[in-house]
This record gives C-alpha cells, sequence and structure tokens, in this order.
C-alpha cells in the first residue's frame, strides 16, 4: 500500500465531490489539496486515540476533549471510519468491542459479529454440481452478506459503559460525510483494485467510482447519502435498521442485487430477511483472559478465535526466556507457538451457540504445557499440523492425527484504540470483511454491504474431521478479530489490535511478543517487519523481514517463507507510560499510516 497521507481537518474545504447517480463532476474537475502529515504516535494526557483515519482521530480527540469518556469516543470515531474506511467498516458490517472500566478493574466484551440468516445451513455455498462454489462466486453477492452488527454493537456500548447518547455520537460523522474527506493514495488504490465488481453494481459504480473512474488522490470525496442514513439513525435509532425502512431496503438488496447486465456479474441472490435483522442481538460476555510476564491479557472470547488462539500461543511460551534468546531464537519459539495454536484453533474454534467449543480447556496451562513440548530449537515442525484435544492434555505431545487446516479469510478490516482521562480504555476491532465487502451498495444509502458469511468454510476441509465452522441458521462465522488490554496489577498497562483476515492473530501476538519480551516501546512493536505462520506449509512474511538475517538463519531450522503479502496487518494501540501520560501508536507506513494523538500532547520527558 501506498504511504501517502490524508487530511487530518477536510471540513474547511468547501468544494466536494458529489457522489450520487446523475450528479457526478468529472473527476479532472475535483479539487486538489495536500494532504496533511498524519502522526504515528502521540503522547499527552487527558485520553488518546489511534486508528489508521486522521479524521476517525481526531473526532475520537474532540469528544474526549469536550469530556467524553472512551466509549463514547470510540462510537463516533468507528461511526467516522465508516466514512473514510467505507471499504473496511460501516453499519454494513459488524465487529468486537472490548472494554476496560478503570473505576472496576474489569474488563468486558460485545460480540457484534454478523450472523447468517435463519434459513442458511452446511449447505449454503455448495453449488447446483454439488460442489463447493468458488470463492470468487460468492463474494459479490447476496450470498455473502450476514446481518449487521455495527450499529446495535455502536447503541449497546453506549447505553452499558457511554455519556452520550447514540444521536450525538453520530453527529461528526454525518458532518463528515456531507463535508468530505481528502482522497489519499490508499483509498484510490483499494477503490481501483475494485473497479470491476465495484462497476457491476450501479449504486456502487455511482458512489464509489465518480465519473467511470476511481476519485483522484487529492480531491474531495463526500457521502452526503450516508450523512442522511446517519441523520436517519440519530432520529429512530438502530431501529431503524433492525425494524424500519433501512432494513428492508438492505433485505430487498440481498434478495434480488441490482446488477448491471452489461456488465455480466453473477450476483447470487441471498436469503437474509428482515425477521433475520429483527432478531438480531449483539452478545455481552466475558472475555478471554491468561496471564504472561505478570500481565493479565483480556481479548474477545469465540465467536472469534482471537482470544483463544492468541491466548494459547502465550501460554505454550511461558516457560520459554524470549527476552534472552537471539533474534532468531525468539522468532523462531514465536512461529512454532503460533503453528499449534491454529493448529488447534481450527479445530475446535466456532460460533459457542451453535458447536461445543471448550474454551477454557484451549486456554489452560496444562493444555499450553503439553504442547510447548513439540518446540525443538534447532528444527521447525511441519504444516499443517493435527490438533490435539484439549480436553486430554496428556496426549498433546503426539502429531498424530489428521490436521484441520487453516481456510482463507479476506485481509481487510479496521481496528481503533482509544483511552480517556479517566484511565478507561476501548479495543475495537470492525469489519465488513474483505476490501469492499460483497461491493454491494443500498442504493441511496452510501454503506457497502458485508460479505461476512465467506468467512464460514464453504464445505469441510478434510472429509471425516468435523468443523466447527460451517454454516448454519443463526450462526456467527468464526473470526480472528483479537482486540486486546492488558492489565498489570489490574491497572490498564497497554493495548492493541489489528485488521489482516487470519494475520490479525499473528500480528496481534509479534507485537505483545516484541513489546513485553524484547523490551521494544509499543510504536517499535508495531512498525517491526512482521511473519505470520497459521499452520501453513509457509510462513507468510513481510519484504523487510525476508531481507533481515534471522529470515535466513529460521530457514536453516526449516522455516519456509513466502512474501506475497506486500503488508501484514495496520495496528494501532495505546500504552501508559510511568509518569501519567498515554502513548497512542499506529503504522508509520502500513496501509498508509496511522493517526495517533492525545488531548493535551507533551513531548517526551
Amino acid at each position: 500500500m501506498s504511504s501517502a497521507l490524508r487530511l487530518a481537518s477536510p471540513l474547511v474545504l468547501a468544494v466536494a465531490l458529489v457522489a450520487t447517480a446523475g450528479t457526478v463532476p468529472s473527476p479532472a474537475a475535483a479539487p486538489s489539496a495536500a494532504p496533511a502529515a498524519k502522526q504515528p504516535e502521540a503522547a499527552g494526557y487527558g485520553g488518546a486515540v489511534a486508528s489508521v483515519s486522521a479524521e476517525a482521530t481526531d473526532i475520537g480527540v474532540a469528544v474526549l476533549r469536550n469530556g467524553g469518556n472512551a466509549v463514547d469516543a470510540a462510537v463516533a470515531a468507528a461511526a467516522a471510519l465508516g466514512v473514510t474506511e467505507p471499504y473496511s467498516s460501516g453499519i454494513g458490517g459488524g465487529g468486537y468491542f472490548v472494554y476496560y472500566n478503570a473505576r472496576t478493574h474489569r474488563v468486558s466484551t460485545l460480540d457484534g459479529r454478523e450472523t447468517a440468516p435463519r434459513t442458511a445451513d452446511q449447505n449454503l455455498f455448495i453449488g447446483s454440481d454439488g460442489k463447493p462454489l468458488a470463492f470468487a462466486d460468492a463474494v459479490s453477492s447476496g450470498l455473502s452478506v450476514g446481518t449487521p452488527g455495527s450499529a446495535q454493537t455502536w447503541a449497546r456500548a453506549l447505553q452499558l459503559w457511554g455519556t452520550r447518547s447514540f444521536a450525538d455520537s453520530l453527529k461528526p460523522a454525518e458532518k463528515l460525510a456531507d463535508h468530505g474527506f481528502v482522497v489519499d493514495a490508499t483509498f484510490a488504490q483499494q477503490t481501483a483494485d475494485n473497479a470491476t465488481r465495484f462497476a457491476a453494481f450501479p449504486a456502487t459504480r455511482a458512489l464509489f467510482l465518480p465519473g467511470g473512474r476511481p476519485p483522484a488522490v487529492g480531491s474531495v470525496f463526500r457521502n452526503p447519502d450516508l450523512a442522511a442514513t446517519y441523520r436517519e439513525l440519530e432520529r429512530q435509532g438502530t431501529a431503524a435498521l433492525y425494524r424500519g425502512d433501512l432494513g428492508r431496503e438492505i433485505t430487498a438488496l440481498v434478495q434480488h442485487p441490482q446488477v448491471d447486465p452489461a456488465s455480466g456479474w453473477n450476483a447470487r441472490p441471498g436469503k437474509l430477511s428482515t425477521a433475520d435483522l429483527a432478531a438480531y442481538q449483539v452478545k455481552q460476555q466475558a472475555p478471554t483472559e491468561v496471564g504472561y510476564r505478570g500481565l493479565d491479557v483480556y481479548s474477545i472470547a469465540p465467536s472469534s478465535s482471537g482470544g483463544t488462539t492468541v491466548g494459547e500461543a502465550l501460554n505454550i511460551l511461558q516457560d520459554f526466556d524470549l527476552k534472552d534468546a537471539s533474534s532468531t531464537q525468539y522468532l523462531h519459539d514465536y512461529l512454532e507457538a503460533s503453528r499449534i495454536a491454529f493448529a488447534d484453533r481450527n479445530r475446535w474454534v466456532g460460533d459457542p451457540s451453535q458447536v461445543d467449543v471448550p474454551t477454557r480447556a484451549l486456554l489452560s496451562q496444562r493444555f499450553a504445557d503439553s504442547r510447548a513440548c513439540l518446540i525443538k530449537p534447532d528444527s521447525s515442525l511441519t504444516s499443517p499440523l493435527a490438533p490435539a484435544d484439549p480436553r486430554h492434555p496428556a496426549r498433546g505431545c503426539s502429531t498424530a492425527g489428521t490436521p484441520a487446516p487453516t481456510t482463507y479469510e479476506g485481509t481487510n478490516t479496521t481496528h481503533l484504540t482509544v483511552a480517556d482521562r479517566w484511565g478507561n480504555v476501548v479495543s475495537y476491532t470492525l469489519t465488513i470483511e474483505q476490501t469492499g465487502g460483497s461491493a454491494m451498495t443500498v442504493p441511496g444509502r452510501g454503506f457497502l454491504l458485508n460479505n461476512e458469511l465467506t468467512d464460514f468454510d464453504f464445505a469441510a476441509p478434510v472429509a471425516g474431521v468435523p468443523d466447527p465452522n460451517l454454516p448454519a441458521a443463526g450462526k456467527r462465522p468464526r473470526s480472528s478479530m483479537s482486540p486486546t488490554i492488558v492489565l498489570r496489577n489490574g491497572r490498564f498497562d497497554f493495548a492493541l489490535g489489528s485488521p489482516g483476515g487470519a494475520t490479525i492473530i499473528t500480528t496481534v501476538l509479534q507485537t505483545l511478543l516484541g513489546h513485553v519480551d524484547r523490551g521494544l516501546s509499543l510504536e517499535q512493536a508495531i512498525a517491526a517487519p512482521r511473519a505470520s505462520q497459521r499452520n501453513g506449509a509457509v510462513s507468510d512474511v513481510e519484504q523487510a523481514f525476508l531481507d533481515s538475517p534471522d529470515a535466513a538463519a529460521l530457514t536453516g531450522l526449516g522455516e519456509v517463507f513466502s512474501s506475497r503479502p506486500a503488508e501484514i496487518g495496520a495496528a494501532t494501540g495505546i500504552q501508559a507510560l510511568p509518569d501519567g501520560r498515554l502513548q497512542a501508536a499506529a503504522e508509520p507506513v502500513r496501509r498508509g499510516g496511522g493517526a495517533a494523538a492525545a488531548v493535551w500532547p507533551v513531548g517526551p520527558q
């Protein structure tokens, strides 16, 4: 992705692209602006925000400055991400919200994951020939769309822990959508990468391909339809989506996708109904929790696999000296622990309302110790590795059995981290799945629908091995989102999260290990070159990792690398510094760089 930067305060620009059908000016007529630099790290007092978007970060900081708490700021920033990061988030998607209450010293979570229609079954993605559909045949269609959860997540979080109304929290994003933001190279490239499928859907083409082309870098992109949708939600609350006209328009599009016949695109109809929307519920549930190096690490429990997989890997590494190990040995142990944890994740983790997920057993130290014996200092395991049964940890050191491979997940999504002056913290990962979601924009509404149902396995990857992630009625597809909050002696230490599909887990794990074990600052740990082993024959690595001396040494230990992804993840985080300041950190380069800010910035002391 380009490292071009986005303007932090675009509202002063008076001229904008009108991205609605019939009123789209030529991109050549769009104004030109030089995007202001994002700041990937910031320290100060009074609260802090880190996200991929300068506009979303600015809005979150403004809420904190005006007396709002971390939840108020997180919801306002998330709504803003729906404007500036529409290919990664928005009210057409879902996510997982993790909250630390500084008064009670407790961590709580919301599962706002999308759900399959109540008429779905395990044959949801099986074609008329009895074979699983190709991913490309399923993703850009109504068949891929699950019941959105974001709007209800925002309202529920505010109801439980916020101080501002739902309407007040949407207002800044509404104004941002009306006034517009300056297009950067990342947004332009993401649009260009999806231009073919965007062009197949008239409403999407009118909004995101003005004049038939991606918006020019430096132009101003407005979304008055989304602003109007936010105003409707402000007036009616989430009932507009789950029981009102907006919901009826969503289900009509899902059941009857609007496709340009000239495109030749086959957008399969989906099964989402108004009854599915009315039945949807965000789940308030306990977080996962593991102890690591005197810290308490909290994350999201299933339906996401993030908390259990990161937690198991940390437990496996408890007795490894990662602090004093050579960098090669440290990375080797990290990759092997991730390989093992993914082997177990693939076999056991799904939606616990539909399948038996042994969450407690997966996170037990006894089980992790039984798996740690597989890691040898002078050699690497071969993937795919067979899982073990966490309920029978005495057998954990065996490699016998049939592996359950890691199936494909889209690599987009976005993450924001917020802390307030009172010490409350939010770590929130939200998504519409892959870049651009289903590619279907609700006509006149200004947002894309998700393709989250393609996170289900279309069919069991291995015959005879139980698969916890097959489609089913009302089921949540397995996720890898891993919003994480870490406490020291009951008080906030740091928080982080990342987008990236299944690489979310490895990004969070590697960043956490780099910070805790290797002594990197949070911003250094976020910026470090990444490697991702997900129980595959090869580990995906960034080019900077492949160019390091450690890569050759690890190859000598049997690791195999692929540098196909240009970048892995796009993390943000916040750390509590010993002097009382908050340090917000985001990517310096990945996905165009992130934006970190503090309410009252103060430099190093």
